[in-house]
């Protein structure tokens, strides 16, 4: 074990499974004690004692909590420095996908709940940390955002917008807590093997999908996340190979609109029984909801 930062502490968020699971194993392979918070504790548990099994000497500790309650964020973070005494890493990263049209998202969990726990979560949980780090005059606040902050995809949009919301928020944080020697980092993957992930592929009728040596396995980006951690910059995007389409997606828009809509859009929504109406001059421009997708 490299023992490089044996003693420091960090807090993950969402640490019961996929990204975050894999960002604790990560970590505590480095020798950092960890801070797993989440919401299902029995989980959470056996996380904990799966990292103390694998690192022996390792120190795991479950944290119930839940970002979008202010209170709990507060409990937690509490319990966690009257444990360690310390805290110099916060990875934001809990999170939810809810991947379908605009029109048909549930407006409590496809909107709000996004909204709440993707983005207002990760501001609940910096703002409850910052004191301590700025006693310490040290921190590193670490957020797992999403290409889709980048590149906005059909279906993402509300998943989108928050996480374009976390890139934003992180920039704005960066500039105002440097000044206490506090670092702050956005990891942005591209396409990951989780749930969330795997049930939105599993609902298209087209089948359309990201190539699959493009998506990252929740442990490539639970490393990725602990690389980040070591060695802090402004924002990394993984896997290298998404960087052309973002330039792609910047230089050309009005190509990327129509790939998109050609490759996917179309084809979706006609397997979801949508009728493509004509817009002015005949060209089909827009869609008319006639059945369920």
């Amino acid at each position: 074990m490299d023992s490089t930062h044996t003693g420091r502490v960090a807090l993950i968020t969402g640490a019961s499974s996929g990204i975050g699971r894999e960002a604790a194993r990560a970590l505590a392979r480095r020798g950092w004690k960890v801070l797993l918070g989440g919401r299902r504790q029995a989980l959470l548990e056996d996380v904990a004692r799966e990292i103390q099994q694998e690192f022996p000497g390792t120190l795991a500790l479950p944290l119930p909590l839940d970002v979008t309650r202010m209170e709990s964020v507060d409990e937690a973070v509490l319990r966690g420095l009257d444990t360690m005494g310390r805290l110099d890493l916060l990875v934001n990263n809990a999170g939810v996908g809810v991947m379908d049209w605009l029109e048909v998202l549930d407006p409590r969990t496809g909107i709000a709940q996004q909204i709440a726990v993707n983005l207002t979560g990760a501001i609940y949980v910096s703002r409850a940390v910052l004191p301590h780090m700025i006693d310490a005059r040290r921190g590193h606040i670490l957020f797992v955002a999403s290409l889709a902050a980048l590149v906005s995809t059909p279906t993402y949009s509300v998943y989108a917008a928050s996480k374009a919301g976390l890139l934003a928020f992180a920039d704005a944080l960066r500039r105002e807590v440097g000044v206490w020697g506090i670092r702050v980092s956005t990891l942005l993957p591209g396409a990951v093997r989780t749930g969330f992930a795997a049930e939105a592929v599993a609902r298209r009728r087209s089948r359309v999908t990201t190539l699959r040596r493009w998506v990252l396995s929740p442990h490539q980006a639970g490393e990725a996340v602990a690389r980040l951690a070591e060695r802090p910059c402004r924002f990394w995007i993984v896997p290298w190979r998404m960087r052309p389409l973002i330039w792609l997606a910047r230089t050309f828009p009005g190509l990327v609109d129509w790939a998109v809509e050609v490759g996917f859009v179309r084809r979706e929504r006609a397997h979801a029984g949508d009728r493509l109406h004509a817009g002015p001059g005949g060209r089909e421009s827009g869609l008319s909801k006639t059945g369920g997708v």
